[in-house]
Order: C-alpha cells, then structure tokens, then sequence
C-alpha cells in the first residue's frame, strides 16, 4: 500500500467527520426519542453484525457501567452477546432470525432498538426491526446515506455520508458514544 492510498482514506475521515456537525439536529431528535422512551423504562437494544456487532456491545456497556461518570446503571441490552441463543438460533430457525426472535421474547412497545448495518442490508439486524416495529418499539438505524433498506424501515437513522465501511463505521460508534453520552447526562 502507498501512502496515497492512506491519505485518500484520511481525508475521507476528516471529511466525513466535519459532516457530522450537520447532523446534529438530527441527532438531538433521535436522542431525545430514546430519552423519552427510557425515562418511561423502557430498554435500549443494540444489535449487528461483524464490527457492528462489537459496537452493540460496546455501547450496551457504556450505558450499563458508565460513560463518563459514575451513575445508576441505564437499561440496555446488546442482543450481540448470547452466542448459546444466537447458535441454536442460526442452526435451528436461520441467521437471519439470531435478532429478530430476541426481540420477540424480550422486547415491548416501550422500548428502542438501534440497529447497526454498513451496507444498511444486513437481512439479521432488518428482520429485527421488522419484529421490533411490529411490538410497536421506536426503532434506529445507524447506516451509510442513500436508499437502503434499513433506512426505509426505521423511524430515525443517522445516515453516513461516505461509501468507505471503516469511515462510515467511526461515524457509528462516534455517534452511539454520543448517544451514551446524552443519555448519561439527561437521565441521572
């Protein structure tokens, strides 16, 4: 690899990471709706695929043990972390259900479920929403911008402007931390 080629990927972080202040406004509302919904008791779900995966459970952890401060823990599950349910699950039923009937069992129309995909097709974490939104659970998708399927399902998404997956998935955990970071504030 030559230099060039790490340059390009950094100015596409640099810039990627400047468009995030639009999306600010954006963010708010979606942190405010995840607020409200919490306040009430709700629990906040995580769920993805891959590096979206361990970024469902990173956040999950931040909110259950701490962001920045020391404070009563926040209701949250990453629905990443069972591999005895996910297992059985893709061998019995089909991967693309491993969230979905997480949600089904544990879920309830007051609480959130973010969903994590790049590519915004991940057929697991979509079934999960489909399921989430028919229990009546605000739902989240955290994806690239453009059409997708993810984008279209869900009531608010935060949408990447990039087509680089690793820009696109600093984005992400940039705005889950920010997430954990409001709610650490607005709800203790």
């Amino acid at each position: 690899m030559n230099n060039k080629k790490i340059i390009q990927y950094l100015e596409e972080s640099l810039n990627v990471a400047e468009k995030q202040f639009d999306m600010v406004d954006e963010f708010i509302d979606i942190a405010e709706n995840v607020k409200t919904k919490m306040e009430r008791g709700g629990i906040l779900f995580f769920c993805g695929n891959g590096g979206s995966a361990a970024d469902s459970q990173h956040l999950a952890a931040e909110l259950i043990g701490r962001f920045k401060k020391n404070r009563k823990p926040l209701k949250s599950v990453a629905l990443t972390t069972d591999t005895s349910i996910i297992t059985s699950n893709a061998n019995d039923v089909g991967y693309d259900t491993i969230f979905s009937r997480q949600v089904e069992a544990l879920a309830s129309d007051s609480d959130v479920l973010i969903g994590i995909s790049t590519s915004g097709e991940s057929k697991s974490v979509l079934n999960a929403i489909m399921e989430a939104k028919k229990i009546g659970c605000l739902t989240v998708g955290f994806s690239k911008e453009g059409p997708n399927s993810l984008n279209n399902l869900v009531d608010y998404s935060i949408r990447v402007p990039s087509n680089e997956t690793g820009v696109i998935q600093q984005s992400h955990i940039t705005f889950g931390q920010l997430l954990c970071y409001y709610l650490e504030e607005t709800l203790t």
